[in-house]
């Protein structure tokens, strides 16, 4: 059984490919471009999905798809087009990394993207599973300065807060789904075993620095603003639309998702205080080293 994964030098999807080869999964990675870090040992096929052409190449030979493409303008055409090669070339199982709530948020671009790729799953005849997950708990690694050095959390969660999931828990359920029996035609919801609220998670911040945190609030034309000094605008656009819903329909996982979680992993999902710790002894540990 071979298993091609795509977005696979990300965060996300290198997290999967470890848990593939723990199984000792026979793993294929569509890369952008020659070079590109992949571990010893795994087959790298350069592409790129808006390519059909080259992720045909890719595929050739292959049973599974993990199936996971970057928040782009043109996610949907990409996400079509695996599906659609996926299709022509009758793969056993196509796992689609989606996102939680999404008909819930179609006025947010990658939402509404991910909503019509699930649609085209659900139309065809490609045997499939979907994982939508929560908000990545490892988005906050990137908030070292706002919170070492300003004193800020930065992300406006607002005061009801979001299920956040570790992207370890993702790549786990992701790898038990391509690699074992049962999940044919089901959607599985990965969120974290707490919500994390604005507040909350500025209280958990302070508690392991050591120092005030003060949350930043909920002004989303600040936020913006601050996103495109290091996006593009239409994705600044975007992602003040995603933490806008947050705001407006709230991201909390729904009945029964985080025992479905639980289950299918063999262990209750990460928390986010946890992965603060962790992080924190990080940064701690690297500014000894330099």
């Amino acid at each position: 059984m071979k298993i091609l994964v795509t977005g696979a030098t990300g965060h996300v999807g290198s997290e999967v490919v470890k848990e593939l080869q723990k199984r000792k999964a026979d793993v294929r990675l569509l890369v952008r471009k020659n070079g590109a870090p992949t571990p010893v040992g795994v087959q790298a096929f350069v592409g790129d999905l808006l390519d059909p052409v080259s992720v045909e190449k890719a595929m050739d030979g292959v049973d599974k798809l993990y199936l996971l493409n970057a928040v782009l303008p043109d996610e949907l055409t990409q996400g079509l087009i695996a599906y659609g090669l996926a299709k022509k070339l009758k793969l056993s199982h196509l796992v689609y990394h989606s996102i939680f709530r999404a008909e819930h948020f179609k006025d947010v671009p990658h939402f509404a993207a991910k909503l019509a790729i699930e649609s085209a799953l659900r139309e065809f005849d490609v045997p499939f599973t979907v994982i939508r997950p929560n908000y990545f708990i490892q988005n906050d690694a990137t908030l070292k300065d706002a919170l070492t050095k300003t004193g800020i959390y930065p992300m406006p969660l607002g005061p009801v807060g979001i299920s956040a999931v570790d992207i370890r828990d993702i790549a786990e359920a992701a790898a038990i789904a391509l690699t074992s029996d049962g999940h044919l035609g089901k959607t599985y919801n990965l969120n974290g075993p707490e919500v994390v609220s604005g507040p909350q998670a500025a209280s958990i911040w302070s508690k392991v620095l050591g120092k005030e945190i003060r949350y930043a609030g909920d002004d989303m034309d600040a936020f913006e603003e601050q996103m495109r000094k290091r996006a593009p605008s239409w994705s600044a656009f975007d992602i003040r639309m995603m933490f806008q819903g947050y705001l407006e329909r709230g991201f909390i996982a729904e009945d029964g998702d985080l025992a479905t979680l639980t289950n299918l992993l063999g262990h209750v999902p990460r928390r986010y205080e946890d992965f603060a710790r962790e992080t924190s002894l990080n940064w701690q540990e690297r500014s000894k080293a330099a």
